[in-house]
């Protein structure tokens, strides 16, 4: 039975990331740093998960002194901070809305009684700001869990976002669905155990998702890339409730044959 459903964010419920692009070089430049990321440059750090993480990844790479790379590591939680309220103002200015099919498939399942989670690597912030512009004012309310930000120790390819989340929904993973929309994303929730429908960006459609159990332009267009069951067609315009349960199902049965 499937009884829950559990998001990431960045790229998986809205397509995000030029805005956190945005975000994060006004932040340099209010901050007079001399940094300026181009798409094809953010396009690579993106393999960095976490704001945070990447800007230190980044600082790593520049040429500078031991003792200005020292300075600029300290001032990362300043960065972040500035680029997270300029994110937010970008998002509260309604320059998002949600990938076609999300807002579909959250209120059906919410009709069905399903729990619906939320396991990102963003923050909070971040996480309430596209959520009140996309679904209202406590659009969080719509979910029975919600895993972001600094709540773990390890951020995704580690599974423990993921399981903060199936810890707090208090429904067994194999009766649960993830979606992802990246590499990392995709390792943490099978790693987690996860069944895992992956619906790729124009940032990585050109990444390896052979571990998907399902890879699908969008949730509303079923022109599957990859269906690794292979069991169920998958048909149609857009993926509901009935067929996610089905290929979960089919999945497990596939597993218990071996």
């Amino acid at each position: 039975m499937l009884r829950a459903l559990i998001f990431d964010v960045d790229g998986t419920l809205a397509d995000t990331e030029e805005l956190h692009r945005q975000a994060f070089n006004s932040a340099f430049m209010e901050m007079a740093l001399d940094w300026d990321w181009g798409r094809e440059q953010y396009k690579k750090l993106l393999e960095v998960s976490g704001g945070k993480e990447r800007i230190g990844h980044y600082i790593e790479t520049l040429q500078v002194s031991p003792m200005q790379r020292r300075a600029l590591r300290e001032c990362i939680p300043m960065i972040h901070r500035t680029k997270t309220r300029i994110y937010k103002e970008l998002v509260e200015s309604g320059r998002l809305s949600f990938r076609p099919g999300v807002k579909r498939l959250l209120t059906d399942a919410r009709a069905a009684g399903l729990k619906l989670g939320i396991a990102t690597t963003t923050t909070l912030d971040n996480v309430h700001a596209l959520l009140d512009s996309a679904l209202g004012t406590r659009g969080a309310s719509w979910f029975d869990a919600v895993g972001a930000g600094d709540l773990v120790e390890q951020k995704k390819p580690a599974p423990d976002i993921y399981n903060l989340v199936l810890s707090t929904l208090r429904v067994p993973r194999e009766e649960c669905v993830a979606f992802e929309d990246s590499v990392n994303g995709l390792r943490a929730a099978k790693a987690a155990g996860l069944f895992t429908i992956v619906t790729p960006t124009q940032w990585n459609r050109d990444h390896d998702f052979s571990g998907a159990d399902l890879l699908l332009p969008s949730l509303d267009d079923k022109t599957h890339l990859r269906d690794v069951s292979s069991v169920t067609p998958i048909g149609g315009s857009a993926l509901g409730l009935k067929q996610v349960e089905e290929l979960l199902l089919n999945s497990q049965s596939a597993h218990a044959r071996g």
